[in-house]
């Protein structure tokens, strides 16, 4: 297994999570500061919108509009061109508890996933369902009996959509079908058999069809092949790793978001050398 160092971009962060490429800036969502900023590779740090009940997953539709899924109120937003912030759809109906990752494909459906249980409370862990949101907002279950479904990968013809299952230590693989709908699932790889303790959180996909780990429980990235064999590992230290993304002008930059949920400003952003050029969506 190759080991590879990661340095800080930026620090002083809330809780970032969902980060995305994209018009040569890293894109993420800070739980504590309840905004969505942007950061260049010179640690240039921007505004985008605050979304004030709690921005998680980020994409985009095919004209450029932001999509920013908005945690406490189950709602998916829509960042219009003039700055304003509008509702894209409700997921209140069919979600109970949290929403978080999104990954958009490029007809500009959406996929959401939510917590299906009360995780601040002590609830046990309960399956719930990921939710298709088409381009102009309507609403449908895509697949049910998800354990915490959390970040989210297409792969670069459309045809696969990989999805991390928290809490039941996996990843699942779906076959896209025309209009969106998921079938044929698979286990992409079980974290279980390998009894390290990994919890998958954000992912992203790389042009090999592997696909990196945050793993906030272990405190690392890993690279995964289909099947569940480990060939890359990125430790961050004492900060759990929360997300992850492949970036930059090669798309090799491994960009990871880390931070501590009970301690303000510790989250950070981290970049380290991958190999492979990042690849799909998001």
């Amino acid at each position: 297994m190759r080991e590879h160092e990661a340095a800080p971009l930026i620090e002083g962060l809330g809780f970032p999570e969902g980060p995305r490429w994209r018009d040569g800036r890293l894109w993420f969502s800070d739980f504590l500061s309840k905004k969505v900023h942007t950061l260049d590779l010179s640690g240039h740090f921007t505004e985008v919108v605050a979304v004030p009940n709690v921005p998680s997953g980020l994409g985009w539709l095919p004209d450029g509009r932001l999509l920013i899924v908005s945690m406490e109120d189950r709602k998916v937003m829509r960042l219009e061109g003039g700055g304003e912030l509008v509702v894209h759809a409700d997921l209140s109906p069919y979600a109970r508890y949290p929403c978080n990752d999104m990954v958009v494909d490029a007809f500009g459906r959406a996929y959401v996933g939510n917590f299906g249980f009360d995780y601040a409370g002590g609830e046990p862990a309960r399956a719930t369902s990921l939710m298709l949101i088409t381009a102009d907002g309507r609403v449908h279950r895509a697949a049910d009996g998800l354990l915490f479904p959390n970040g989210a990968v297409i792969t670069p013809d459309g045809r696969t959509l990989i999805i991390a299952e928290t809490f039941a230590a996996r990843l699942t693989a779906f076959d896209i079908q025309p209009g969106g709908a998921l079938a044929n699932r698979t286990v992409f790889a079980d974290f279980r058999t390998r009894r390290r303790g990994r919890f998958p959180d954000g992912i992203c996909l790389d042009e090999e069809g592997a696909v990196w780990v945050a793993s906030p429980s272990t405190n690392e990235c890993v690279r995964i092949l289909d099947g569940g064999e480990v060939t890359d590992r990125v430790s961050t230290g004492e900060e759990s790793a929360l997300a992850c993304m492949l970036g930059g002008p090669d798309r090799k930059l491994l960009f990871i978001c880390v931070g501590r949920l009970n301690q303000e400003l510790a989250g950070k952003i981290l970049v380290a050398q991958a190999d492979v050029p990042g690849s799909g969506l998001p």
